[in-house]
């Protein structure tokens, strides 16, 4: 039995304008950027719609315009809305949060100020404790492990095959990416990031992201969301808090929660939001699975061909 995943993308995707059409075109979408700017008390709309890019890209915003955006993408698809529907679910780090609204593990309004709170703690983490982050390209997972020993960085995110994420001091990711083009790496990249992201770094946020997800009321998820620490479906209240807490200095498993979905039957992956880099990563990880996204407007053109 075939089955379809909704997938929803992380940091990173952010660009001015995004939205703008989904707000103006679909009173779904519409409420559901009319219910963030009430929840945060300020219009993320406008900051969606004309940036800047500079405040659009301060992970304090970018973190509830990303989920905002992705939840407006799904209420203005009719056919994601009863059509098609997922049979599990799973978000690339910040995605996440938007995998457990759909589950109806947490409500949208709890879920938007949630993220606020995530991206204002990491960001302030970044301050206290300046790090970056890097793309590794063309290097086994064994190898780039190698790197990161030598380095003093770590994992961060492993995204597919021949594209892991490095996390810490700006001084390991450096020794990082000369490491790499020394071990033959296609490339390397440094991203553009306010911190080190999914590392030590991070750990000043986890006591404060403790208290925020305490104060929130969750539920058990009514559809399946593979947790990113640990490519595996999180099943109760527990285990998602302890996720949403661990996944901050723990390492992103996409190319591991992609290869457990395909094990599990899943055939079709529709990502949800803003861009296509989750598309393109798991079209390298599940080359018998289709892989469609919401940013292509043929997209459901391409579904039904």
């Amino acid at each position: 039995m075939t089955k379809t995943a909704f997938v929803f993308p992380g940091q990173g995707s952010q660009e001015v304008g995004m939205g703008y059409d989904l707000y103006h075109r679909s009173p779904e979408a519409k409420r559901i950027f009319d219910e963030a700017d009430e929840a945060l008390d300020f219009s993320l709309s406008t900051l969606c719609f004309e940036g800047p890019i500079y405040k659009l890209r301060e992970t304090i915003n970018s973190q509830p315009a990303l989920l905002t955006v992705s939840m407006a993408h799904l209420k203005a698809a009719p056919q994601l809305n009863g059509v098609i529907c997922p049979d599990i679910l799973a978000g690339h780090s910040l995605g996440e949060y938007t995998a457990l609204v759909v589950a109806n593990a947490i409500d949208f309004t709890d879920a938007v100020r949630l993220v606020r709170e995530r991206g204002r703690l990491m960001q302030e983490a970044g301050v206290l404790e300046p790090g970056g982050m890097a793309a590794i390209i063309g290097l086994d997972q064994y190898v780039v492990e190698d790197i990161v020993r030598e380095s003093g960085a770590e994992l961060a995110n492993i995204n597919c095959p021949g594209q892991i994420v490095v996390s810490g001091t700006r001084e390991s990711i450096v020794r990082s990416m000369d490491l790499a083009q020394a071990r033959g790496a296609v490339g390397s990249v440094q991203l553009e990031v306010s911190g080190a992201f999914h590392s030590r770094l991070m750990r000043p946020v986890v006591d404060g992201m403790a208290k925020a997800i305490s104060e929130v009321k969750f539920r058990k998820p009514e559809i399946p969301v593979i947790a990113n620490s640990t490519a595996t479906p999180m099943n109760s209240i527990y285990e998602i808090k302890e996720e949403l807490t661990r996944q901050i200095c723990n390492c992103v498993l996409w190319q591991q929660s992609i290869e457990y979905m395909a094990e599990a039957g899943v055939s079709l992956f529709i990502e949800v939001g803003q861009g296509i880099v989750l598309t393109k990563l798991i079209k390298r990880i599940a080359r018998k699975a289709k892989a469609v996204n919401t940013s292509d407007p043929e997209w459901l053109e391409s579904f039904s061909s």
